[in-house]
């Protein structure tokens, strides 16, 4: 019986396997899943409907049962037809759900072109692929070494 709120099985399996520098990305429901991967990571989907399961979600479950040294986002574009302002909401509910965890991590954006070189490295392990529907929700975690 599992101790952490991680209960499915193939992400269990691979997160299991992995080590220190692993990459995790939690993929929003506009992100090109199947075609921007890692040459060895696995894909699992989430996406049951719009908007279930959220990225936000993922991370909850992710954060119980792994050790994370470090979160990026997809920077968002400040020019063009998907121009925004300001951080998007959903970064808001992965600070706190970081800080819920106890970790004391902060977002770190990588432009959206660099983002998606960051995810096709031979270290992308796993795509958790969501239905959330939110902006630049894209989330690339680094796992990080156990120290208990």
């Amino acid at each position: 019986m599992l101790k952490h709120r991680l209960i499915h099985p193939k992400i269990n399996e691979v997160i299991g396997r992995a080590g220190h520098h692993g990459k995790i990305l939690i993929a929003d429901g506009n992100y090109p899943a199947s075609s921007a991967i890692g040459p060895r990571a696995e894909l699992v989907s989430l996406n049951l409907m719009p908007g279930v399961v959220t990225c936000t979600q993922v991370l909850e479950a992710l954060l119980s049962a792994v050790p994370i040294e470090a979160a990026n986002t997809m920077m968002y574009e400040k020019t063009g037809p998907y121009a925004m302002q300001e951080d998007p909401p959903v970064w808001a509910q992965f600070r706190a759900a970081i800080k819920s965890a106890g970790l004391s991590l902060e977002l770190q954006p990588i432009e959206k072109w660099e983002f998606y070189k960051a995810v096709a490295t031979p270290d992308h392990i796993l795509t958790i692929q969501t239905a959330d529907q939110q902006r630049f929700a894209n989330l690339l975690l680094t796992i990080g070494v156990r120290m208990d």
